[in-house]
């Protein structure tokens, strides 16, 4: 008899939630777009491509004249080291050593200093993109968006996921609403 309420205790409550029906669960809805292309029609970006080739061609324009002059001295070297005392053509040899590492020295930092100056325009186009997008999401509702940039996403259920290019552009200033 013990055993028999001792299964009926555990059994009915399963049978109980067995009967139950489970509550519906809302639809998760999400958006997409293309972040790359979005962002490319954005004018700030324009701007920033224009200025970031323009900052470039100065560090070009110096590095080549840095290697114009190297280039020079290395030639006035070669065209008078016959003629030159040990001392001066030593004099000669440690200029143009400290002149090419100047040059290599001044390549790199240019580098590092034109990826800064890149992130440093991109970054505040980047933030604008990002708030119209968080924007567009929580005004439609979505649970995220996803970006479809690099074959990430090969299917999109069109029922579920909604194409939010047109809506960011919109919250953008780029596109009239419809």
């Amino acid at each position: 008899m013990k055993r028999f309420f001792l299964s009926l205790f555990f059994l009915l409550p399963m049978a109980l939630m067995a009967q139950v029906a489970p509550l519906p669960q809302p639809q998760a809805r999400f958006g997409y777009l293309s972040y790359k292309a979005v962002y490319e029609q954005m004018p700030e970006y324009a701007q920033a491509k224009a200025s970031f080739v323009e900052l470039k061609k100065k560090y070009e324009a110096e590095a080549t004249r840095s290697e114009d002059e190297f280039q020079r001295k290395f030639a006035e070297f070669l065209h008078g080291q016959k003629d030159f005392p040990a001392s001066i053509m030593q004099k000669r040899q440690t200029e143009l050593q400290e002149l090419m590492e100047k040059s290599t020295k001044f390549r790199r930092e240019s580098n590092d200093l034109l990826r800064k100056a890149e992130a440093d325009l991109h970054q505040p186009i980047l933030q604008r993109l990002n708030d119209a997008i968080q924007a567009v999401g929580t005004s439609q509702g979505l649970m995220y968006i996803l970006n479809t940039d690099g074959n990430t996403l090969p299917f999109i259920n069109p029922h579920l996921g909604v194409n939010v290019t047109d809506s960011v552009l919109v919250k953008l200033g780029i596109k009239e609403a419809n």
